[in-house]
């Protein structure tokens, strides 16, 4: 059995990943970039990179492609574009990436670290209405809450 971290570890030798000073001046040397975001609608309305476009990783491979209900039009015609995949966190970036890669998409990069990465760096992010969010309010977002019930238990055996 495969856990999640170990597939995100065994796509990262097929994706590169960019940290969020890298994704700065790639988007001031390349105004074509395409920031995709891949988290929850709820998530991205939350707060997101200005201009980023919003394809929740659950439907992406039928996004990227014609005759879905779930077609972007604008990711479909992108296979040579530039594009930088964004999450929370960059786990699912990297899977997302590495789809697009299989898909045939041949300049595609995630973003290390994710929005919190983003934000740590203080960079600007903005809500649904293109209000800027308070970094110190993204601090509270992106923090980690567990419930007790999502902990691992002390009895676990894995296996």
């Amino acid at each position: 059995m495969i856990r999640f971290i170990e597939q995100i570890r065994s796509c990262m030798t097929d994706v590169k990943e960019i940290m969020p000073w890298d994704l700065e001046e790639r988007m001031e040397a390349n105004p074509d970039l395409l920031i995709l975001d891949v988290r929850e609608p709820y998530e991205f309305d939350a707060m997101h990179i200005a201009g980023s476009m919003n394809v929740p990783r659950g439907i992406l491979e039928s996004a990227c492609e014609w005759d879905y209900e779930e077609t972007e039009p604008e990711l479909v015609e992108s296979r040579k574009r530039e594009i930088v995949v964004a999450c929370r966190s960059g786990y699912r970036s990297i899977l997302a990436a590495h789809s697009m890669q299989v898909l045939g998409y041949e300049n595609v990069c995630s973003l290390q670290t994710g929005l919190r990465g983003w934000k740590d760096y203080d960079q600007p992010l903005e809500d649904k209405d293109s209000t800027d969010v308070d970094l110190d309010d993204a601090d509270v977002y992106f923090a980690p809450v567990l419930r007790e019930d999502q902990k691992r238990p002390a009895d676990w055996v894995d296996g």
